[in-house]
């Protein structure tokens, strides 16, 4: 694989302080984004223009992740150590893991000072023949592309 090849969003896991929680469908909220300092000036022929800078402060999304409910109970065990936490939570690191169709890991972003902020499963309905889907939120400190 060439470092100009595209890589497919579909094979994808989420690591917690370094262990493999699962592998999931869906994440969204891989994002950042610097605030916009504006500062009134004038230009050289004596019109008011905006000049916008980028500022010291840096925003990130939350990630949200999706997969097929599974009777594994490790991501309810975090969110229920985080409730119990309140304001002492235990931060903790981790990473969605892109990997190749051949199983090998091609990307990763990590979450630093990460904690569970809501923990779902999607509506019951006995006249549907749909799978159940488990979502998970997530807060974090920093996000970084390793």
């Amino acid at each position: 694989m060439s470092d100009f090849d595209t890589l497919q969003g579909a094979y994808f896991g989420f690591e917690l302080d370094g262990l493999n929680i699962g592998f999931f469908t869906e994440c969204s909220g891989l994002s950042s984004e610097v605030n916009v300092v504006e500062q009134p000036q004038t230009s050289k022929d004596g019109k008011k223009v905006v000049a916008k800078q980028p500022g010291p402060d840096r925003t990130y999304s939350e990630v949200v992740l999706k997969r097929g409910f599974t009777t594994d109970t490790a991501l309810n065990e975090w969110y229920d150590k985080t409730v119990d936490a309140g304001e002492d939570v235990e931060r903790k690191t981790g990473s969605i893991v892109m990997m190749s169709r051949h199983n090998e890991e091609v990307a990763r972003f990590n979450l630093d000072k990460a904690w569970p902020s809501k923990l779902s499963v999607s509506d019951l309905d006995a006249k549907g023949g749909e799978a159940m889907v488990e979502e998970l939120t997530i807060r974090h400190d920093e996000l970084t592309w390793a």
